[in-house]
This record gives C-alpha cells, sequence and structure tokens, in this order.
C-alpha cells in the first residue's frame, strides 16, 4: 500500500481500506508496547510480539507494507558481526543474550510501519509522561523512606543511600533514570517547539515531578547525558538561556539538599570507593586490553563479566576498588570488547545513519512546521543525551532504554521526508 507525507508533517495512508479500524490493531499494540516498558519490561516485549503478529497479519491479508528505517545495512552488519562473535567465542549458550537483544529492535519496524500521523507520536509522548510520573512519584516516596531508615539507623543518608538508590516501577536506578532522561528531552522538545496546547500546564507539573526525581536519582552519567541533550534544545529555543542554567547547578551546590551537591562534586573529587571513579577506571583499563588481546570479533557477549579479572593489568592495586564488575559501563569498550572493532563500527555507522537523516531533515524544516521540528530536534536531543551518557554507562543494553531509544528514533523517521525514512520498505 502507498504511503505519502502531507506538508503538515501528517504521514498518512492511501486507500479505502486504510480506515477500517481492525487493522489499526498493530499501532494500538505497537503504541502500548512503548508505554508499558516504563513499568513493566515483560508486559511490554508481550506487547512487541503480539505488535508483529497483528502486523504481519495485516500485511499477508490486507497487503499493508512493512516498512523499516533507512539503517537496514549497519543494523544487519551489527546483527551479523554479534552472531560470529558468539560463534567463534566458545561460549555460544552463554552469549545468546546478545543475539536475543535484536527482539527489541522490532521497534523500528513495528513504528514505521503502523504510525500514520506525526499526532500520534504526540500522543505517544503524552502517554509516556503519564506513566513516567507514575514511576517518578513512587521513587520520590522510595526516596522519602530511604531518608527516614539512614535516620533511623543513624547513618550518613549519602553514604546509605548512594549504594541502594531509588528506582521506581523499574530495578535499577540507572534505567529509571535513562527512561527519566529520555522522556524529559521529548517533554522539553515539545514544549520548546510545538507547546502543549490545553494540556501545557499538566505537561510542565509532570515535568518537575520527573525532573526531581531524575535528580534524586544520584545517576551522574544521566545528569551529563540531560545537560548536553537540553542545552541543545535550549540553544535552539533561546540560547541566552543558556546564561542562566549553571544558576540551578550553583543552587544545589551551595543548598546541597540531601548530598546533590556533594555528589556532583563527586566527578572530579570522589568520596573514596562510594563514589564509581576508580572503579570505571578499572573498567576502562581492563576494556583495553580486551580489545588490544581480541580486535576482530571479541571475547563474545557476556564473556566481558566471565573473564574480566584475566584482563585487569597487572599495575592496578588490589583489593579491587568495589564497584559492578558485571561490564565496562561504557557501551562503545563494551561493544568492541565483546564483538570486536568491526562490530563497533558498523553499530556507529547505525547511529550515525540516524543522527545524520536527522540533523539533515530538522535543518530543512520550516519554522511553521511545528510538529515535524519537534519531532526531530526531540530524537536528535535524545541521541545526544543517550550516546554522551554512554561513555559512562552501558546504558543502550538496558532494554527498558533500549527500546524507547530505538523507539524515539523510528518515530523521528516519521518526520523526516519519505526518500529518508517513511517510503523505506523491507
Amino acid at each position: 500500500m502507498a504511503s505519502r507525507t502531507s506538508a503538515s508533517g501528517e504521514v498518512g495512508h492511501t486507500g479505502v481500506l486504510s480506515h477500517f479500524e481492525p487493522r489499526r490493531l498493530p499501532f494500538y499494540l505497537t503504541f502500548a508496547s512503548v508505554v508499558a516498558v516504563l513499568c513493566s519490561n515483560s508486559a511490554s516485549n508481550c506487547l512487541i510480539g503480539a505488535a508483529l503478529g497483528a502486523l504481519l497479519v495485516c500485511h499477508f491479508r490486507f497487503g499493508d507494507a512493512l516498512r523499516f528505517p533507512p539503517v537496514k545495512l549497519p543494523f544487519g552488519l551489527f546483527f551479523l558481526a554479534t552472531l560470529i562473535s558468539v560463534a567463534l567465542s566458545g561460549h555460544i549458550r552463554e552469549g545468546w543474550p546478545g543475539p536475543r537483544k535484536f527482539y527489541l529492535c522490532l521497534v523500528l519496524l513495528l513504528i514505521t510501519s503502523t504510525f500514520r500521523k506525526l499526532s500520534e507520536v504526540r500522543a505517544l509522548v503524552i502517554a509516556c509522561t503519564g506513566m513516567m510520573t507514575l514511576s517518578a512519584l513512587l521513587s520520590l516516596e522510595q526516596f522519602w523512606r530511604k531518608m527516614q531508615e539512614a535516620q533511623a539507623l543513624h547513618e550518613d543518608f549519602r553514604a546509605y543511600y548512594t549504594v541502594s538508590r531509588i528506582t521506581g516501577f523499574t530495578s535499577h536506578w540507572m534505567t529509571l533514570s535513562g527512561e527519566e532522561m529520555i522522556v524529559l528531552m521529548l517533554l522539553c522538545a515539545l514544549l520548546f517547539f510545538a507547546g502543549g496546547g490545553r494540556m501545557i500546564g499538566w505537561l510542565a507539573a509532570a515535568g518537575v515531578v520527573i525532573a526531581t526525581a531524575f535528580v534524586a536519582a544520584y545517576t551522574r552519567s544521566m545528569w551529563m547525558g540531560a545537560a548536553l541533550g537540553g542545552g541543545y534544545l535550549v540553544w535552539l529555543r533561546n540560547r541566552w538561556w543558556l546564561l542562566v542554567a549553571p544558576v540551578p547547578v550553583a543552587l544545589l551546590l551551595w543548598l546541597n539538599p540531601m548530598g546533590v551537591g556533594d555528589r556532583l562534586v563527586s566527578v572530579y573529587r570522589p568520596a573514596g570507593d562510594l563514589d564509581s571513579n576508580q572503579f570505571r577506571v578499572v573498567c576502562r583499563r581492563a576494556g583495553w586490553e580486551m580489545i588490544k588481546a581480541h580486535p576482530w570479533f571479541g571475547l563474545g557477549p557476556e564473556q566481558v563479566k566471565a573473564q574480566f579479572l584475566q584482563y585487569i593489568p597487572a599495575d592496578v592495586p588490589r583489593p579491587l576498588p568495589r564497584g559492578a564488575y558485571m561490564h565496562l559501563h561504557n557501551v562503545y569498550l563494551q561493544y568492541a570488547a565483546e564483538r570486536g572493532v568491526p562490530a563497533l563500527a558498523v553499530y556507529l555507522w547505525f547511529l550515525g545513519r540516524m543522527l545524520w537523516d536527522f540533523a539533515r531533515a530538522a535543518r530543512r524544516t520550516r519554522a511553521e512546521e511545528r510538529e515535524r521540528r519537534w519531532v526531530l530536534h526531540g530524537a536528535l536531543a535524545v541521541m545526544i543525551a543517550a550516546l554522551s551518557a554512554g561513555w559512562y554507562e552501558h546504558n543502550l543494553n538496558d532494554g527498558e532504554i533500549l527500546t524507547m531509544f530505538l523507539a524515539v528514533c523510528a518515530c523521528a523517521y516519521l518526520a523526516v521526508p519519505a526518500a529518508g525514512g517513511t517510503e523505506s520498505k523491507v
């Protein structure tokens, strides 16, 4: 079935049967899968499978097109490099989670095949904002309880809290922070470039709640990502606002509420093993040794954790700094060490192609194309934030964050002119 992209930014489908509601089931299931990932990864995975099944039924029954963003070649090569790495690692069974993670990449196919209008992207962001707000409220309640627990135990709050932080609906504070970072970037883009309409008050209030929980999560890598992605949006909206950007940071450093200022300072002055600075240095050095020893195909997925101790340089003092030595806490080093330098190269090609497509489309978008503009700039802010945070955390291996990240990229391709993405078929 043919598709078209209108000047207003709506992606429509021609044909009388395009309005037959049962055929919208793949869209509803896809929409639900993205929102659900903010509260339940298992539910989201089930909905992705159901959406794929419904989409295939509509494809074979009604001839509905299957569309995939124009990144099939680098995506396919990265998948192939992963399979080769698993096969050559000697640990095929243990390495299976690596290829299995590609299941989440179906989100790229599902969104570009089922979303028809940019107004649906707006609805998705608003729905995600609502779910994220509930998760943030729960996390703030967790934060209050942890304050009470630290007081009851007569322990320093920062020392007590840093090793066991808020999680909201998720299982880990890094996951919560990554989700909050993505939603905040999209929400800011929506409010800056398109306005929230009648919901602007509610959306702004939700943004304050999410931002408060985001700060309370103590995740420095995500703070950095949000600062860079948010700075990009502020620069586009009104670059003079950047002059006042240091004010809230200065207030946090001065007032130091619940140790947040100390956590900021720990970027360059850590409190021993409490902060993960030295632990991350060990991870980077071990990762470099892995890459030098296995540059072409890596150790294999899941083998960084299993073989970590073998690659720690001899001059690293023992005992090792306290930390989670389950991966390298750097998405780029991790993929190079796991799957080889060529795999990292095609992974960067995959990401770089999307950045290029979105930036080029954003430059060509007129000021009056408000829906197209906020979607593209929101996606660019998310990519800036996630990819910069990835230098200090293996964030895009987290299933929940990866699902959100890919959903944002797929939505952005709806705002790219037809030659850039929405006409690209499987």
